[in-house]
């Protein structure tokens, strides 16, 4: 039984009548791209948000997280119009991103679970798939996996105001086991590439640093503007067309244009392109290295996107750098990098499992040795790949 299954018969006497789940993901390449709709690939991992859940048919919504201490509290049909500036705002948005097209009437009670600490795996997108799933049930409402993908998007792009764009929520939709997911973010067309039969065997390392930080509140939204600058200027000196800011995107930018006048954007929106277009080929490098079963090149590719993000995106917090460090001297590490906007929380690492051990060993040793304050908040957690939410 699952803690969350257990809490909620300690609060409410009763077991939950359904349990959600959403896994987390990683996106070893492809990473800080899709927002300007570029090509990701991505696994999901055995671990993920669970909740339980059972009907409330007087329309409240009663939210409780084992990771967060306020309980949250809402009729159905009185959503807060503006976020409240707490965890369960992404809630708050999901539940009106569903209204707007489905009839709402039954809410629920709920415990939400985090399998893993906070930071880097798209918690956020996972809690608010496993809550939509919990609150569709209980409203007899069906939706595909683009429309919750949407649904996902409206709550942190609009409600939040985080800007993120699909790679979270279509790793964790669209993911199958021992194979790696192939997503074009312009049309949505993917690929599920099987793990080749020739390839090393692996398992995926999260190093979680200890550190905890909203992304809403950091530079996250403000790479994203940057890069879409470079890709306004850049038709501008190219005399394209240009529409709406919010609009604009590198993918619309073709290699030759940002090859001829790339050397003129300023400093920090030339270093947002350069990622986008070299994470670009990383990706599509990628995917082919996966389909041919070159588990050292893939992982290469994902030290190299790791730097990228470092250098030319510009983010990373001390604590993720440091561990992205000691990640590429490692023996028995494929590759890797900082997971998610690189503010907060871990570094995923392609593992083979026979050095499991002396990579825990020697990359705790390292990285305390340097962060000695954070002893008992530093952890690792060895994850598989899995199958992505089943709708």
């Amino acid at each position: 039984m699952m803690l969350c299954e257990e809490k909620f018969h300690e609060m409410y006497k009763q077991d939950a009548t359904g349990i959600s789940f959403c896994p987390y993901r990683i996106c070893p390449i492809g990473a800080h791209s899709d927002h300007n709709l570029g090509k990701i690939t991505g696994i999901a991992i055995d671990k993920g948000i669970h909740v339980a859940y059972k009907p409330k048919h007087n329309g409240v919504i009663e939210l409780t997280s084992l990771q967060f201490e306020k309980r949250a509290q809402w009729h159905i049909a009185e959503t807060p119009p503006t976020k409240q500036n707490d965890w369960a705002d992404y809630l708050r948005g999901a539940t009106l991103a569903l209204a707007k097209n489905h009839s709402l009437h039954i809410g629920l009670s709920a415990i939400i679970e985090g399998g893993l600490p906070i930071g880097g795996l798209s918690s956020s997108a996972a809690v608010i798939i496993s809550y939509v799933s919990a609150l569709c049930n209980v409203n007899d409402i069906h939706l595909t996996p683009a429309e919750i993908i949407l649904i996902v998007l409206a709550a942190e792009n609009n409600y939040v105001g985080v800007s993120c764009g699909k790679l979270d929520p279509s790793c964790e939709l669209y993911s199958q086991k021992n194979q790696l997911l192939y997503l074009d973010t312009q049309d949505d067309s993917y690929e599920l590439i099987p793990t080749h039969p020739a390839m090393k065997p692996y398992k995926i390392a999260i190093f979680f640093s200890g550190i905890e930080r909203s992304l809403a509140g950091s530079k996250f939204n403000m790479r994203i503007d940057e890069c879409r600058s470079a890709a306004y200027a850049l038709k501008a000196y190219a005399g394209m067309e240009y529409g709406k800011f919010g609009e604009t995107n590198l993918r619309e930018v073709p290699r030759n244009v940002y090859e001829q006048y790339g050397n003129r954007l300023p400093t920090n929106w030339a270093k947002r392109a350069a990622h986008w277009y070299t994470e670009f080929d990383r990706v599509e490098q990628g995917a082919e290295a996966w389909r041919k079963g070159d588990l050292d090149k893939y992982g290469q590719l994902s030290f190299e996107s790791g730097k990228s993000s470092i250098y030319n995106w510009e983010t990373g917090s001390p604590e993720l750098k440091t561990l992205y460090e000691i990640m590429t001297t490692t023996d028995g590490i494929y590759g890797g990098r900082f997971s998610g906007a690189g503010f907060k929380g871990c570094c995923m690492a392609l593992i083979d499992p026979a050095f499991e051990e002396k990579i825990k060993e020697r990359v705790t040793h390292e990285y305390l040795n340097v962060f000695p304050a954070l002893k008992g908040k530093y952890s690792i957690h060895i994850c598989e790949s899995a199958d992505g939410m089943i709708i």
